[in-house]
């Protein structure tokens, strides 16, 4: 371990994953003791971070903080090497806030409450050690454990068709991780003999331009799946849908912002010279994404299949900030990915509670709702003003 006594990121990843182990014994008969207890772990583990980063996060060192070092695997190159900077900080406390919110929201979850509750803490853990991981092999191995929680709440708490769904969500995600696991082994074998996954010495390393112009092409199939970059975005439209509206809250707040993460700290970070010659793609398919996501949107009749596609335009201005490649585009983007995360979340949330008063997706069919129920109403009202960049709210500053 090197500069802290207390390993604090490692704490806040292990604390939801070593707590879900726990349920399977608890005396519980109704489901509500795992319920309070599911809520307890994410109530403990977001506040754990929040004094983490107050306490001993400097926002003003752009450089790596808060650093674990152990060696795990030494023989393989493989490290538990964890650390946060100002990329990753603010996605974990999104990541934190939003799936803290999903376990509250699930309150009514009663079909086999164990299992969900279960899954809602591994996948916790899965999406903080991806967003922590600063060993690519470790960041690899966090990616995959948080797809299988996610393919079992779509395909056994989901809609009609959640199997299908969340097959074909496995099959594109799974299918394109790959490209991961080739890059990372590709770069750690790259130079001088040494194998090492650390994401600061591969920084380091010198890559000819072809091989960088591959494994960011290979990254950039990756990333954009998980980010529902056109055309590989068809998986999100029926993964919402049919997912309970507390997963559709991670698929938006947090799933879709790994795709974006994984493009800055791998894509850009140690690709820059291939980053230069797919700016212009980027910028193209972020143009398109805006206006393809937008349009779909439009024709949709179900809420939540609107939602997504408003989900595929926004993340257009992700990739439009990143193509800029400037301080500003970044921070754009940047500001895009914590904004939508917050306002998506609050969307899925309050469809949900739609759906659970009037039992119904489609939109014609929800005439009258401002009158019974004003509040909702009224949410969803400040929702959808955010969503479409009112000014004096994040969604304008970000994508302005």
């Amino acid at each position: 371990m090197m500069a802290e006594q207390f390993p604090w990121l490692t704490a806040i990843i292990l604390l939801p994953l070593l707590a879900s182990f726990l349920i399977p014994v608890l005396p519980d008969k109704d489901g509500k003791l795992v319920r309070w207890y599911a809520l307890g772990v994410g109530i403990a583990d977001f506040a754990l971070m929040c004094y983490a980063f107050w306490t001993h996060y400097n926002p003003a060192d752009a450089s790596f903080q808060l650093i674990e070092n152990y060696a795990w695997m030494p023989t393989l190159g493989l490290n538990w090497s964890v650390a946060v900077d100002g990329i990753s900080a603010p996605l974990v406390l999104l990541a934190g806030f939003v799936t803290t919110l999903s376990i509250f929201s699930a309150w009514q979850v009663d079909r086999r409450p164990r299992l969900f509750y279960f899954l809602m803490l591994v996948l916790y853990s899965a999406q903080i050690g991806g967003f922590v991981a600063k060993d690519l092999m470790l960041f690899f191995i966090a990616w995959e454990v948080e797809l299988l929680p996610v393919y079992l709440l779509v395909s056994i708490w989901g809609g009609q068709k959640r199997r299908y769904a969340a097959t074909k969500f496995i099959l594109y995600t799974a299918a394109a991780s790959i490209f991961i696991l080739v890059a990372a082994l590709a770069m750690g074998l790259q130079g001088d003999g040494v194998l090492s996954f650390d994401i600061s010495d591969l920084a380091t390393k010198s890559y000819p331009l072809g091989l960088q112009l591959l494994l960011y092409a290979g990254l950039f199939v990756a990333f954009g799946v998980k980010l529902a970059i056109f055309p590989l975005h068809t998986w999100l439209p029926d993964a919402h849908v049919e997912a309970s509206s507390p997963v559709s809250m991670i698929l938006a707040g947090v799933l879709l912002k790994m795709g974006g993460y994984g493009l800055i700290r791998l894509n850009m970070q140690l690709l820059p010279d291939a980053h230069i010659y797919f700016a212009p793609v980027l910028a193209i398919l972020g143009v398109v994404n805006i206006i393809y996501g937008a349009l779909n949107s439009f024709a949709q009749t179900n809420m939540k299949r609107r939602l997504a596609f408003s989900s595929i335009s926004h993340m257009g201005f992700v990739l439009l900030g990143l193509a800029s490649f400037t301080d500003l585009g970044m921070n754009g983007a940047m500001l895009q990915m914590i904004s939508h995360g917050l306002i998506a979340s609050v969307l899925f949330f309050l469809a949900g509670v739609t759906y659970d008063r009037t039992h119904t997706m489609v939109m014609k069919d929800m005439g009258g709702i401002g009158q019974a129920m004003p509040v909702v109403f009224a949410l969803f009202t400040i929702g959808a003003m955010a969503s479409l960049a009112l000014p004096g709210m994040s969604g304008f500053v970000s994508e302005l």
